[in-house]
């Protein structure tokens, strides 16, 4: 798992409020044809949770066939508090699936040994690796390095969303312990430092509006051009804080809609559309980067 991933939104018809699937190819296309390694669906910025069995189908079959006509990887999102669900979920997204990006059980925050075990047991189930996604501002369950190392361990997983909110001891042991090539950076403002620790990639929901600029910071790093790679951080660190400066995907699904990318901004409830001016924040960083 190397270079930038594009986390999707999932665009909806103003009229309607069905899945736009047209938007969603040539979000998909701008992504890859920009220089996104992959693609990722029905993830956080998906609103995956607010979408339909058939809307989620949707999503996926639209994904896949851009995958394929590129020629690159498609992660979709799966997983939800109990094993069983997840078992559930992962089998019906695997068949379209390259990987599956598993959420580290939320809410109930089982113990360490039990996150290993859900992770193990959802692996047996499919014929996909897993990317366990490890977010613990959202899910509650904090998971230290030792017990990141066990998951990224497993045969069945290759590669880990490491999303701590912040280069913490636990993400710095992690990446020292050698197993940066499995690491793929969740938290878009910190892809560039990661990168620099030894991470091999991020996932990016930024990278959606930006992709060309994620793909340019990713190379210049590999190739050695610590001095690019910053500018260009520090360039689209305005963009980043401006999408997020306001609940995702709400932001960022303007911005698209703004420069043509989809077709309109709506979100689901309970999520509301953003304020005018912090769209027009992040387009106006989004310009000069």
């Amino acid at each position: 798992m190397r270079g930038i991933y594009a986390s999707l939104v999932t665009p909806f018809s103003s009229h309607s409020g069905e899945v736009d699937a047209k938007s969603l190819e040539r979000l998909a296309v701008h992504c890859l044809e920009n220089g996104a390694e992959g693609l990722v669906a029905l993830g956080t910025t998906g609103e995956a949770a607010l979408l339909g069995a058939a809307e989620q189908r949707t999503v996926l079959e639209v994904c896949r066939a851009v995958s394929i006509t590129y020629g690159t990887p498609l992660i979709v999102g799966a997983g939800t508090m109990g094993t069983e669900d997840s078992i559930r979920q992962a089998r019906e997204r695997a068949p379209l699936a390259d990987a599956l990006l598993v959420v580290v059980p939320y809410y109930l925050r089982p113990s360490d040994d039990a996150v290993v075990d859900h992770f193990a047991a959802v692996a047996a189930a499919v014929d996909v690796p897993l990317i366990p996604y490890n977010i613990p501002y959202r899910t509650g369950k904090q998971l230290g390095a030792d017990t990141l190392l066990k998951i990224l361990a497993l045969d069945c997983v290759t590669g880990v969303k490491q999303c701590a909110g912040a280069i913490d001891a636990d993400t710095i042991a992690l990446l020292a312990a050698g197993a940066g090539q499995g690491i793929l950076c969740g938290d878009d403002m910190y892809i560039y430092p990661m990168l620099q620790l030894g991470a091999s990639g991020g996932v990016a929901a930024s990278a959606c509006l930006a992709p060309a600029a994620y793909a340019a910071m990713d190379r210049a790093v590999r190739h050695g051009d610590a001095a690019r790679g910053l500018a260009i951080h520090n360039a689209l660190l305005p963009m980043v804080e401006a999408l997020f400066g306001e609940p995702s995907p709400s932001v960022l699904k303007a911005c698209l809609a703004e420069e043509g990318l989809i077709d309109s901004p709506a979100v689901r409830a309970p999520l509301h559309a953003p304020r005018s001016e912090s769209v027009t924040a992040a387009l106006r960083a989004f310009r000069v980067v």
